[in-house]
């Protein structure tokens, strides 16, 4: 198989190993570029142990409350000169408010009533593609909702209240105060904005995820040469050290790195007056697991003039 440039390309993007290295990784694996990423982690060559998506769509992600239920929606646009136009946004807030009166799925949202219209929202959204002149799309959608509690979110990178390039919802159950409640739910939404947990618990992690991981981290502890039993124990230090690094409750709370997640919870229960239970969370982070193709605006441009 060929290895383009485009391809090392990519690889080096992903893994931030040098270029001989990923070409190597994709002669290798006969360019499989999982493989290859698994490759270079097991020589020691990858920086990043977990990939997030590469962000490229554009446009807004916008949350929407009330009581104990939240709503999160991606809406895309082909700029980020649209994603900050005042109707854009506008549209953007109409479809979350929409999403509150749903179960989350994409479906229910593009079918529900957009807010003041006789119209759904995904006919209004198609009705401002051809006044704001781009085309637009519902991406993803999703809510959260508790029986008993609260369920706070938090919005970052915003461009007007709850609009942002990311947006994260927290659902806490718990029969205590309120107030405290969502002040802490905010805190613990804005930990997951900066470290972009993969489940809350390690038993909620997915089992192909937590597979690749232990075949890297076996494969690297072969090369030590050490015994099979010794390697058994490096390879479950290693997975403890992932789950620290991916799952919510595990990881060291951003506002007191003394604790971890789930020990913060457990000692603001006093403040709160009640058990507290994080039931579930959901992070949008715009564009994430998009890609667009990147043109050579100079290309452009000598195409254009007819040059080459």
């Amino acid at each position: 198989m060929t290895i383009s440039a485009s391809m090392v390309k990519d690889l080096r993007e992903k893994t931030g190993a040098g270029m001989m290295d990923c070409k190597a990784a994709l002669i290798e694996n006969n360019g499989d570029v999982e493989a290859a990423i698994d490759w270079l982690r097991t020589k020691g060559l990858a920086k990043a142990a977990k990939k997030a998506g590469r962000v490229a769509a554009e446009g807004l992600v916008g949350v929407a409350a009330s009581g104990a239920k939240a709503v999160v929606v991606e809406v895309n646009s082909e700029t980020d000169f649209v994603a900050r136009n005042a109707e854009f946004q506008q549209v953007v807030q109409n479809v979350a408010q929409a999403a509150l009166a749903t179960d989350g799925a994409v479906a229910s949202v593009a079918a529900a009533n957009f807010p003041g219209s006789d119209k759904t929202v995904e006919a209004a959204i198609t009705t401002a593609v051809a006044t704001i002149g781009e085309h637009m799309g519902l991406r993803r959608s999703a809510a959260v909702e508790v029986t008993d509690g609260v369920v706070a979110s938090y919005v970052h990178s915003a461009v007007a209240p709850n609009l942002g390039k990311i947006g994260v919802l927290v659902g806490l159950q718990s029969t205590g105060d309120k107030d405290k409640l969502l002040a802490l739910g905010r805190q613990v939404a804005m930990h997951i904005a900066a470290t972009n947990p993969l489940a809350v618990r390690s038993e909620e992690l997915d089992a192909d995820v937590v597979a690749r991981e232990r075949a890297v981290y076996a494969e690297q502890a072969r090369e030590s040469g050490k015994p099979e039993a010794i390697i058994e124990k490096m390879v479950e230090g290693r997975v403890r050290k992932f789950y620290e690094e991916v799952v919510l409750l595990s990881q060291a709370f951003v506002i007191n790195p003394d604790l971890t997640v789930e020990k913060a919870l457990k000692a603001a229960e006093a403040d709160v007056g009640a058990p507290i239970e994080l039931t579930t969370f959901v992070s949008f982070r715009l564009g994430e697991g998009v890609e667009k193709e990147e043109s050579d605006f100079a290309a452009e441009v000598a195409a254009a003039a007819g040059t080459k």
